[in-house]
């Protein structure tokens, strides 16, 4: 017989939980416990029901409370009633307290899960009641029992729970040359192709907004320089002509003039055509320039999911040298560089730039000067990040410099640190795919668990934590390390066969779930039908399993983390390694495209923390903390200089193809020295690193908007207002207030430190 539980679930009959129910009644009474009398019953209900495949817990009591009456114990029966009652009051007063913190705008991890998301708003909280309750199905419904009892034991996290059930897929890189070129059609509007740059710009918006609708990651275009350059070229045609209609001349032959460079100039002493040509690039980069501010101001204001976030979106350039290119470039980062509003620095789009020796790297390059500037914007804006192309794993042979679709072939990656390259379905390119979901590991609790089955095995016990490697023996360590890579598989094998269910879970939904998705923005997707599965076109994504705290790892099992000890960190690489080389395995089982992420642990980073040290207490430098270290990183709290994390953080990158992220914490103000971005660009391409950005001061009035680097600013200059708060990057994104952090980030906030140092450079500090 069948119990269909409160929840939905089916369970096996159990005797015993009537047994044990009606003793804890009779507790209760002046009578006290009389076990036969309990069995008795049990027994009894057991035997009325047995015709019956399936029944209810609600059935089962009211047969119970029926024996109950009619025993000889008949007070028990309003005893139980009473019990009953109180539990189903106890399972509702859970969700209940968080329904009111929801309501009341309470600052909690709940509420403050994403720092992306204001849930004081109504649609804020609606999302938050959905999220909230939606995460319990997910449990019961849609998870097998191995994986549902490795999340709920915290050995494995599932990103995005709440959107299982919507079957959307995390992010994409936009193809948006097919909307600029195509338009598109999705709900009860059209649009058309582009024809002017401020189209092209609205568009873009338009198409991330849109389809940031249908998923629940992040939206990126890869290659922004190359899909509004044609614009340029258009306005200045337009302007080109608007001046033959001025002074009534026929410019005919001008109508194919190229500039070799699209500069403001002063027009003194310019006369005819040359006159004219002056003005109609003048006009043409001022469009340019208001297209770009349109963009990044819209980017911050048009607000998506509900109307609770602004698009968690991102877009990659500079590769594009053309003169049209070259100016989309240029205008971007000065209009970033400008600032939105009253000057403040813009959160989104997360711009990045595209690295690349013989096109914008070096002072020979072609577009060197445009790095340069960038660098000017980043040591103001936080943005652009840096993604380096000359990383060996970046490159891809179909490149050639020659080809005016190179884009196509070049990486990009999305905002805070995600990258899908690799196919084993078709070509190795960003365009028009993503990933599909991406599970977590917890490193520090198989390495607890592994060193206390070690020391059961040699039948020795050694304290865990910083400094404890002075009592480990070589013995120790390598049964420890024995039995932390074998668990380190069964949890990764675990985590692989769960994304496969949600794979194959993804693969039901059909094409007109995803209406703008799935009309040709992700790859191959033109060639499904409204009614047509997405499973075929959907394997171009990848599915990522990501990793957290491998620097308390590597404390638990060595003593110290990777950053203060070379043997641990040999051994940090051999982890990661293994879990690269699994995820190839696993690639080939299932034929699809498994890959590792340096997990971007926000609503997490506490999450496992807590599980671990109401289990096994608080171990120095591994669950002493309320967060564990972001991926592979050095610990946020450890001094060192950046020449030093880089050496360290850098062999990671190659092992983490889903995405990875170099940062560093400079010291100060970083607006009068560029230089500074610079060197942490030459750390990214003397170490091979694939991903960087640079943290630095930026504080903010949140009353008007004014801004400037003083990290001890308490009181407006401007308006006088002492509601200052201080732009911070929490995962790789920026968030414009630490209000809406978890209290495990504003815990890692606190403990972070700057680096300062280069070595062989001239620049020491910042």
């Amino acid at each position: 017989m069948q119990v269909i539980k409160r929840d939905g679930r089916i369970m096996e009959f159990n005797k015993e939980r009537i047994v044990d129910a009606v003793t804890k009644a009779m507790s209760q009474t002046s009578g006290g416990i009389d076990i036969e009398l309990a069995n008795k019953i049990a027994t009894s209900v057991e035997k009325q029901l047995e015709d019956k495949n399936q029944v209810t817990v609600y059935e089962i009591q009211d047969v119970v409370e029926k024996k109950l009456m009619g025993s000889s114990r008949k007070e028990v029966a309003q005893s139980y009633i009473t019990y009953r009652y109180n539990r189903d009051v106890a399972r509702k007063s859970k969700t209940r307290e968080m329904f009111l913190d929801i309501i009341g705008a309470k600052s909690n991890d709940i509420t403050r899960e994403n720092a992306n998301m204001n849930a004081d708003t109504p649609a804020g909280m609606m999302m938050k009641f959905a999220s909230e309750t939606t995460k319990p199905f997910v449990d019961d419904f849609l998870l097998s029992t191995e994986v549902r009892e490795a999340v709920k034991d915290g050995y494995i996290h599932i990103h995005d729970k709440d959107y299982y059930p919507t079957k959307s897929l995390t992010c994409i890189q936009h193809p948006l040359d097919r909307i600029l070129e195509n338009g598109f059609r999705v709900g009860h509007g059209s649009s058309r192709p582009a024809k002017r740059i401020e189209t092209a710009g609205i568009l873009g918006c338009i198409s991330m907004e849109t389809i940031q609708n249908e998923m629940h990651g992040g939206q990126a275009i890869p290659a922004f320089d190359y899909f509004m350059a044609p614009y340029v070229k258009k306005a200045f045609i337009e302007e080109i002509k608007k001046q033959g209609e001025n002074f009534d001349e026929n410019v005919t032959d001008l109508l194919t003039y190229q500039p070799d460079d699209y500069i403001k100039k002063d027009l003194k002493g310019l006369k005819g055509k040359k006159r004219m040509i002056q003005i109609a690039i003048n006009r043409t980069v001022d469009r340019v320039h208001q297209t770009m501010e349109s963009f990044i101001h819209n980017m911050n204001t048009i607000h998506s999911r509900g109307g609770n976030q602004v698009v968690f979106s991102s877009i990659n350039y500079g590769t594009d040298t053309t003169p049209e290119g070259r100016c989309v470039i240029r205008e971007l980062l000065e209009s970033t560089y400008k600032g939105v509003g009253d000057g403040e620095t813009a959160i989104f789009p997360i711009q990045i730039w595209k690295k690349m020796r013989g096109i914008n790297y070096l002072p020979e390059d072609r577009n060197y000067d445009l790095y340069q500037l960038s660098c000017k914007v980043a040591a103001k804006r936080f943005f652009p990040n840096y993604v380096n192309l000359d990383a060996t794993y970046n490159q891809n042979e179909l490149w050639k410099k020659e080809d005016p679709k190179r884009w196509y072939y070049e990486c990009a990656t999305m905002g805070c640190r995600t990258r899908v390259f690799e196919n084993r379905h078709g070509e190795k390119s960003t365009i028009g795919r993503g990933n599909l979901s991406f599970t977590t590991i917890n490193l520090p609790k198989i390495a607890i668990e592994s060193a206390h089955k070690a020391q059961e095995k040699l039948g020795k016990s050694f304290e865990l934590g910083i400094g404890s490697d002075k009592n480990m023996t070589e013995q120790y360590k390598k049964a420890v390390k024995r039995i932390f890579m074998q668990e380190l598989e069964k949890y990764m094998t675990i985590a692989s066969h769960q994304l496969y269910e949600r794979f194959q879970y993804q693969a039901t939904a059909i094409a007109k779930q995803f209406p703008l998705l799935m009309s040709g923005m992700w790859k191959d997707s033109e060639k499904l039908k409204p009614e047509d599965r997405v499973e075929e076109v959907i394997k171009h994504g990848t599915l990522s399993i990501g990793f957290i705290g491998l620097a308390e790892c590597l404390i638990a099992l060595t003593g110290k983390h990777h950053g203060e000890s070379d043997e641990s960190q040999k051994l940090g690489i051999e982890i990661v390694n293994e879990m690269w080389d699994l995820t190839k395995e696993f690639s080939e089982k299932y034929d699809l495209n498994y890959s590792v992420i340096a997990t971007p642990a926000e609503g997490l980073s506490g999450r496992f923390t807590k599980i671990d040290r109401r289990t096994y207490g608080v171990i120095p430098g591994v669950t002493d903390r309320e967060y564990y270290t972001n991926s592979n990183h050095v610990p946020v709290w450890y001094k060192c200089t950046a020449e030093h994390k880089a050496k360290i953080e850098a062999p990671y990158h190659e092992m983490c193809r889903a995405g990875h992220i170099f940062y560093i914490e400079l010291d100060g103000d970083a607006t009068h020295n560029p230089n500074t971005i610079k060197a942490v660009v030459d750390l990214m391409d003397k170490y091979n690193m694939g991903y960087g950005s640079i943290n630095h001061t930026r504080t903010r009035c949140m009353d008007c908007g004014f801004e400037n680097s003083d990290a001890k600013l308490v009181k407006c200059p401007k308006c006088g207002s002492e509601n200052i708060d201080t732009i911070q990057r929490i995962t790789g994104y920026l968030v414009g207030t630490t209000s809406r952090w978890n209290s495990a980030k504003l815990d890692e906030l606190k403990d972070r430190v700057t680096h300062t140092g280069f070595e062989g450079d001239t620049i020491k500090g910042a």
